[in-house]
């Protein structure tokens, strides 16, 4: 019971210590810089929106699906420049895509670990 309670009382004056010498957030944030999360958090939505970017259909709309040959309605070819798939197909493929997405670990500790 003695060697816990050392132990406690030593955990908790090496956290007094963390936070005095470097500051209260020190503690909560381990050794990252100010802002790691945010930044954590902006590269996660740069890359969604540049993966999103990369995806989009460029040139000349097709008139007919390249899955299933449904005619592609006018409206639509309009509106998406450069689309190539009909609605149907479009969201099957979307569906699939959405599957295969993951999440930012450039920061994570886990990732650094395997």
């Amino acid at each position: 019971m003695r060697l816990l309670i050392y132990h406690v009382f030593k955990l908790v004056l090496m956290a007094m210590a963390t936070t005095f010498l470097f500051g209260e957030n020190a503690v909560a944030g381990g050794f990252a810089k100010d802002g790691a999360v945010q930044d954590q958090i902006d590269d996660s939505l740069n890359d969604a929106v540049s993966r999103i970017r990369n995806q989009l259909p460029q040139g000349d709309s097709l008139t007919h699906c390249i899955e299933c040959d449904a005619e592609i309605p006018e409206k639509r070819r309009h509106a998406v420049p450069g689309v190539q798939l009909c609605i149907v197909c479009q969201e099957t493929a979307d569906a699939k895509q959405s599957a295969n997405v993951g999440y930012n670990r450039r920061g994570s500790k886990d990732s650094q670990l395997r």
